[in-house]
């Protein structure tokens, strides 16, 4: 039997404090908006401008959230947390998410309020304000844009951002109208939009991080394309207790049981194939390999994932 722990440290962990500036510099600018928006929306009485300043809330708690999670991330492991701090920035984005659907829900409630009986609305005073939230909203994007598909944490960031920028456009767009038309009933209307908007995406990125707490297989790998991948290796005559899984959003991590040909007579050269395997098909650096010259009892439990990958 044997055993081998790859573990490789690579590019993505490089630079990390990049996406940390970003962040704080997006929160800077947000906070600033979100003072005028709230000023703004007293003054005028627009409850889309208020949902917009709900929505700004969320994005400044969003940042400061992603941004304490990024730096809480690259802390070092210790004794009591041997897997390190990745987790961290999993939990912000959850919570970013929940933030979101609070807030939607609070607007969609307020715009049927006022549905049948809306208030009076200083348009001029909510295109200004409104025009400086889109304004901060797209050099927010542009901070975050470039990190947004590697983790999963600066996703829901520009996720908040994206949906704020979204809602500025559409408080825009009712003042105009308002202002023209005098129709108030626009401003609960474009609040409700907004609502409806963010809900699904909202909901997405609650899921995708609950996947990822759940110790799920990442989206990117397919399980079933591994274990045949393993299978076909020379050498290599059944596979079983795969696991793979991620502590953040692209640590990827496995664990799995090879059994070897009866012919295998060097089996560290079998292990160095296998991990140079995973790291070029799958791009998984981080893996722990146990190599058995026949199934061992694991390969038979509930939680062993397609025990029937062995060679009868």
């Amino acid at each position: 039997m044997g055993h081998g722990h790859g573990h490789h440290h690579h590019s993505h962990d490089h630079g990390a404090g990049a996406p940390t500036r970003r962040l704080a510099m997006a929160l800077g600018l947000t906070c600033v908006v979100l003072v005028a928006e709230v000023v703004g929306a007293w003054i005028s009485g627009s409850l889309a401008l208020l949902s917009d300043a709900a929505h700004m809330f969320t994005d400044a708690a969003a940042l400061a959230i992603a941004l304490s999670a990024a730096r809480l991330s690259q802390r070092p492991a210790d004794a009591r947390r041997s897997f390190g701090y990745h987790r961290f920035e999993i939990l912000a984005a959850a919570l970013n998410a929940v933030l979101l659907l609070l807030a939607s829900a609070y607007i969609l409630f307020e715009a049927a309020s006022r549905a049948f009986d809306p208030p009076r609305v200083e348009s001029n005073a909510m295109l200004a304000v409104a025009v400086l939230g889109l304004l901060t909203n797209l050099a927010g994007m542009w901070l975050l844009y470039s990190g947004r598909e590697q983790n999963l944490n600066l996703r829901g960031a520009y996720l908040e951002v994206w949906s704020d920028m979204l809602g500025s456009v559409g408080v825009i767009a009712a003042a105009l109208v308002i202002g023209a038309t005098g129709w108030l009933w626009v401003d609960p209307l474009v609040a409700a939009l907004i609502g409806l908007w963010v809900l699904p995406r909202a909901w997405h990125l609650l899921r995708a991080s609950a996947h990822v707490l759940l110790e799920g297989t990442p989206e990117h790998i397919d399980l079933q394309a591994l274990e045949r991948d393993l299978l076909a290796t020379a050498g290599v005559r059944g596979v079983h207790d795969l696991h793979v899984w991620s502590l953040g959003s692209r640590s990827v991590s496995l664990s799995v049981h090879l059994v070897m040909h009866e012919s295998v007579d060097r089996p560290e050269e079998l292990l160095e194939r296998v991990r140079a395997q995973l790291a070029s098909h799958f791009g998984i650096h981080h893996s722990t390999v146990q190599l058995e010259r026949r199934a061992c009892d694991q390969a038979h439990l509930p939680h062993s994932f397609e025990a029937g990958g062995h060679a009868h």
